[in-house]
């Protein structure tokens, strides 16, 4: 497979003061897929505009032609299977079937807590997740359905007319641990990863590497074990967690280097951030353009 190049934005921008611009730019640049966080707010962001995911796509669909559009990642922590089915069906619909939907099993974040509820421990959060997927991927699948759960139930939820996609919209999973890479193996048509965070703060460019390929080997053998080929799966690296952080985008030549040594490991796709100023995510505009436009031409 060869390495595709897309990005993330924020969902920081109001829409007339930047926020189309941005959508807009990553076509024109010829980016694969434009992805969002979908948060309800976000580590040092909290203070300021955060806008929703959903919505935010839904007006990128329109803004856009070609440009994939996706979320990396939604969660568990304030969605619902059956209300999540029905917006990405309308958003699939829209878009003329151009979503993508990274989904993971949340973390311990402002989201954890934002509607009332405890914080759920790692363990229930992997619960939850294993029981979320399946039922939204028959939402996805099915004109009708009914399910009881323990944590996620349907009656009769109607989702017709089905995701414009078929079978249905991919899902990119992330998930590293053992019930989560199980579930990329059945569900997902990509894989998700940001690397190890055990070596994020400490740890070398090379640990990264080393630590990442240990994901791959699990992802292998988690595919392999329903008899499905991981080669064939797409492998996407979310950029700005491992301990190179962002600088990657300093030069054509560092994103270069940093995207080849990741395709040797078998990534199909590697997505940075659009520059935020005044941030962890902050570059140079122009070298971010100049990366859009030439990087994976220089990778050869």
């Amino acid at each position: 497979m060869s390495l595709r190049l897309s990005t993330v934005i924020l969902p920081v921008r109001p829409w007339r003061e930047g926020g189309r611009d941005q959508w807009v730019r990553a076509e024109r640049l010829g980016f694969h897929t434009a992805y969002t966080y979908d948060h309800l707010s976000w580590r040092t962001f909290r203070e300021g505009p955060w806008f929703g995911a959903l919505p935010t796509l839904t007006a990128a669909a329109t803004a856009t032609e070609r440009l994939r559009l996706g979320t990396l990642v939604t969660s568990p922590n304030f969605r619902h299977p059956v209300t999540l089915a029905k917006e990405l069906i309308s958003l699939d619909d829209i878009s003329g079937g151009r979503i993508t939907l990274g989904i993971g099993a949340g973390g311990d974040g402002f989201d954890a807590t934002a509607l009332g509820q405890e914080a759920w421990t790692p363990r229930e959060r992997a619960d939850r997740f294993a029981e979320f997927v399946p039922l939204l991927d028959r939402l996805l699948t099915e004109g009708a359905v009914t399910q009881q759960g323990t944590f996620y139930s349907a009656e009769e939820a109607r989702t017709i007319p089905g995701c414009v996609q078929e079978p249905r919209l991919p899902f990119a999973v992330a998930g590293n641990g053992p019930r989560g890479l199980k579930l990329a193996a059945r569900y997902g048509q990509a894989w998700v990863t940001t690397g190890d965070p055990k070596v994020f703060a400490q740890g070398t460019p090379e640990d990264s590497l080393e630590a990442i390929r240990g994901q791959l080997a699990k992802l292998d053998k988690a595919c392999a074990e329903i008899g499905r080929d991981a080669a064939q799966m797409e492998k996407i690296l979310l950029t700005g967690f491992t301990p190179e952080r962002n600088t990657m985008l300093e030069s054509v030549d560092a994103f270069v280097d940093f995207a080849g040594r990741h395709r040797e490991l078998g990534f199909t796709e590697i997505a940075i951030h659009a520059p935020i100023p005044d941030s962890d995510f902050a570059a140079d505009e122009t070298v971010f353009e100049e990366i859009a436009t030439e990087g994976l031409a220089q990778l050869g």
